[in-house]
């Protein structure tokens, strides 16, 4: 019998609950039935499968991650706002490891209005630079990269030495700030 409360953002909350809990190989339809307490066919009045789910859950996780971003960034500028920026994502990643490395990284046309709202905070920073057209792209993918890169390493134990991540950080983000203050 289905649940009463049972929709398309409960069927998202409870994929990420799953994903925060067990990972990514945990996530099925039927183990999101299970915790939903219906039969798999009843999520299919919710979403159309497990590629429809996954898309629905990565395009959740970008509009979290644009959301915490616009949050910090409001009433801020150039390397204040690049900074919070770039904490709030290492933030994110930190509380939801299984999230982030989740999300779909491929184009997809269903993650482009949750992408593009991620990417337009970015932006938004970055022009603070005086950052036009194709400058404002290379600096974005160069933040994107930086800051992915640093939080999947991180994410994964992969840094060993004894030096705090927290002064890495601050060492990338202020090689960030340096190459946008350096004259192109």
């Amino acid at each position: 019998m289905p649940r009463a409360s049972l929709s398309t953002d409960a069927v998202v909350e409870i994929a990420l609950r799953i994903l925060d809990e067990e990972g990514a190989p945990a996530l099925t339809l039927s183990a999101v039935a299970a915790r939903a307490g219906v039969a798999v066919p009843s999520l299919y009045k919710h979403v159309r499968n497990l590629a429809e789910l996954r898309r629905l859950v990565s395009v959740r996780i970008l509009d979290e991650l644009a959301d915490q971003g616009t949050a910090v960034v409001m009433g801020r500028s150039g390397d204040e706002a690049l900074r919070a920026f770039m904490h709030a994502w290492r933030d994110y990643v930190g509380r939801y490891p299984a999230r982030y490395a989740f999300v779909i990284q491929t184009p997809e046309p269903a993650l482009a209005d949750a992408a593009d709202r991620l990417l337009g905070v970015l932006f938004a920073v970055l022009r603070s630079y005086g950052l036009r057209d194709a400058e404002l792209v290379h600096a974005a993918r160069t933040v994107r990269s930086a800051v992915h890169g640093f939080t999947g390493l991180e994410a994964a134990g992969g840094f060993g030495l004894p030096e705090k991540l927290d002064d890495s950080y601050e060492f990338l983000i202020h090689s960030i700030i340096a190459g946008l203050r350096t004259p192109r």
